[in-house]
């Protein structure tokens, strides 16, 4: 009883703190409607940037452009998922330039829930709100035709691939703790991995999907879960129901960043400062 109210006490610290943010961020409703607009702009730019490929092409990597907006749509709503969640963990190189994780690690919290909670941007919200819209017209023009399973994985896919994609912010940016200029190195992988799984991975060369479709797990974000939901085969021979493995990747991704974040922690020696 004890640890479930203790538990129910941080929770309650962790909504005051994201509470906080959002007040502070909605304060000037024009500034903060202009960063609505502008964040919303970014899905719909990348949304271009793959419809501009059918300007001269038939279909991409053997899928027409309904097919491939489905894995697109799944994908961008993982990573914005992840972003509004997690995103702003890319910080923790400024807490450790500064020297200011020294006061995060002092309090009886979780660092990672402090740091998560303390730069929470609700603006953010406006690009998962894009892309549900691009995902619903993208499924509705696809004659999915849906069963039990399909509809479950309609949710469960997109919140798979967040996870995925948070592993990947956290593990990251952990890398700060060893190499304080770190961000374009983290950028690489996370904003890469978005644009790598905005197309069939059937567009990339063996070695390079080797490493990051199937070693990376990045397949398993919007190509794999699109195939099971389209009712297609897949043209590199795995099984229908490899769609289905995208909480599996996701899980395993989570656990590493886990151990990297410990890690992690375990070697900062603050600023000295």
């Amino acid at each position: 009883m004890y640890r479930r109210r203790g538990v129910y006490r941080r929770l309650g610290v962790y909504r005051r703190l994201v509470g906080a943010q959002v007040r502070s961020h909605s304060a000037y409703r024009a500034s903060f409607a202009i960063d609505l607009a502008t964040n919303a702009l970014i899905p719909i730019i990348d949304l271009i940037a793959v419809l501009a490929m059918f300007q001269v092409t038939r279909t991409l990597g053997g899928f027409d452009i309904v097919q491939v907006l489905v894995m697109y749509a799944l994908a961008a709503t993982s990573f914005a998922i992840a972003d509004l969640a997690v995103g702003n963990i890319e910080r923790i190189r400024f807490y450790v330039r500064q020297g200011l994780l020294d006061a995060v690690l002092v309090r009886p919290l979780s660092a990672l829930g402090q740091l998560l909670a303390v730069d929470f941007t609700i603006r953010r919200v406006a690009r998962i709100a894009v892309v549900l819209v691009v995902l619903s017209l993208a499924v509705s023009r696809a004659g999915v035709d849906w069963t039990p399973g399909r509809v479950a994985l309609i949710v469960i896919a997109p919140l798979s691939g967040a996870v995925f994609f948070s592993a990947l912010f956290v593990g990251t940016a952990t890398v700060a703790f060893w190499w304080i200029e770190s961000g374009e190195f983290a950028n690489a992988f996370t904003y890469g991995g978005r644009d790598f799984t905005s197309y069939p991975i059937t567009v990339y060369s063996g070695f390079f999907r080797r490493v990051f479709a199937f070693s990376l797990g990045f397949a398993f974000v919007g190509y794999y879960p699109a195939l099971t939901l389209l009712g297609m085969t897949d043209p590199l021979g795995l099984p229908s129901w490899a769609g289905w493995l995208s909480p599996l990747v996701s899980m395993a991704a989570a656990g590493v960043a886990g151990l990297v974040w410990r890690l992690g922690i375990r070697h900062y020696r603050s600023t000295g400062s």
